[in-house]
């Protein structure tokens, strides 16, 4: 038998029982003949609980000191499943990110893995050990700082280590029996969906699923790591993703899911001199201060006009940054104003069978309008629709665009056991 690699979210380690149960999982596994390797996340709501805490003490507490703190609630978590795993008469042994041999860029918050050194993990499974990593954490390559990889990074310290370790599977377990064609809460006739490829589950990630961190399908890609998606509440089959170009079907459903995402934010540049270079300058702005653009529309200038306008879309956490960066630029480029929206959501349809069927496009506005919903801007990519409507018309676009693709299930499938869906 191979190394198996078990991520389990905070949702399934949210009290003393969770963690008990978590703990016959894995020894049943190691049962199986496996090498083990377990990330875990947070105890429930603990990181947000010390978020919260932090904030109680300083508006703006150092980057560094808040990954300080915030690294705590994993290694509570992998102290006291290892307790409960001795329980079970199976040796585990923990480790810290620095420990596991996490190896970091330095931005606090938003860390990214540069490598993996696993020494003291393979040493602990070689001694049949369950070796048990605190997710979400790792150390600075410069000045071996501990470091955070984003929120709900657990799930690429779990793929990142079993590329490392050479692993069969990397097993990530939620409260949720896989991924579903929608958020079961807006759509509880959503359907399993049994298998993905990398592709579609970065299309669905990166515009608002969040079962899965999107540097965690990557890192999967790239080193061709199959993932399993699972509840640690049931034994169902869950969900696979990995590398489908070899045995893809002759014919593929044309939409796998409608995801939706209401983090965002809008920001337009109205009476932008229409001239080369200006919306270069704009966006090098936002790029200097660290922002993601997502979608951009630009209008084209009425006849014989001398301005456009610009808008996109940007995470709403980066809103007021994004805002003070343009301003500054007023007076250099000389733009008329800046308009901010923080109430809207992007909703998308997600299917590699998109490319080789017509209409697609045709009947997702089709169901939009039937629902009533107005659409404010529009991107597309091979496999993938995306629109921004009011946030408030959101549930209606996934609900309608969900049953116009026949995504609905007979009966529901959908069951959320923790109640966060991660």
């Amino acid at each position: 038998m191979g190394v198996v690699v078990q991520k389990y979210g905070g949702s399934s380690l949210a009290d003393a029982q969770g963690v008990k149960r978590v703990a016959q999982r894995i020894v049943a596994t190691k049962k199986l003949g496996h090498d083990v390797c377990v990330v875990v996340s947070a105890m429930g709501d603990t990181t947000d609980e010390l978020r919260d805490l932090a904030e109680q003490i300083s508006p703006l507490p150092p980057a560094r000191e808040l990954d300080m703190l915030l690294t705590a609630g994993e290694r509570i978590s992998m102290a006291l499943l290892a307790m409960a795993i001795a329980n079970l008469g199976q040796t585990a042994r923990s480790f810290t990110g620095s420990q596991a041999g996490v190896i970091t860029d330095s931005a606090h918050g938003r860390a990214k893995i540069i490598d993996i050194t696993p020494g003291r993990i393979e040493s602990a499974l070689a001694a049949g050990d369950v070796a048990i990593v605190a997710g979400f954490q790792g150390v600075s390559m410069d000045t071996k700082d501990v470091t955070t990889l984003g929120r709900g990074a657990s799930d690429t310290t779990a793929v990142a280590l079993a590329a490392a370790l050479a692993a069969d599977v990397c097993e990530i377990y939620t409260d949720v029996d896989g991924i579903f064609t929608a958020d079961p809460r807006i759509v509880p006739a959503a359907r399993r969906i049994d298998h993905a490829s990398y592709e579609e589950m970065l299309e669905m990630c990166a515009c608002g699923a969040k079962v899965l961190h999107l540097r965690s399908v990557e890192y999967a890609r790239t080193h061709d790591i199959p993932i399993h998606v699972r509840s640690s509440f049931s034994d169902r089959p869950g969900t696979w993703v990995d590398n489908r170009s070899e045995v893809e079907p002759v014919e593929q459903a044309i939409v796998t899911g409608v995801a939706h995402d209401r983090s965002e934010s809008k920001i337009t540049v109205a009476g932008v001199p229409d001239k080369v270079g200006e919306a270069a300058r704009l966006f090098e702005a936002l790029a200097d201060a660290g922002i993601n653009i997502d979608m951009i529309v630009q209008n084209i200038p009425a006849p014989g006009g001398t301005s456009t306008d610009i808008s996109f879309t940007l995470p709403r956490v980066d809103g007021q940054t994004a805002m003070e960066a343009l301003a500054r630029l007023q007076p250099e480029v000389g733009f008329e104003q800046l308009l901010y929206d923080d109430r809207v959501g992007k909703v998308s349809l997600v299917g590699a069978g998109m490319r080789t069927h017509p209409g697609v496009t045709a009947r997702f506005f089709a169901a939009l309008a039937a629902a009533g919903v107005n659409v404010e801007m529009i991107s597309t990519s091979e496999i993938r629709i995306s629109v921004i409507v009011d946030e408030d018309q959101v549930d209606a676009a996934v609900a309608s665009a969900h049953h116009a693709f026949d995504l609905d299930a007979a009966e529901v499938e959908a069951v959320v056991y923790g109640g966060t869906g991660r």
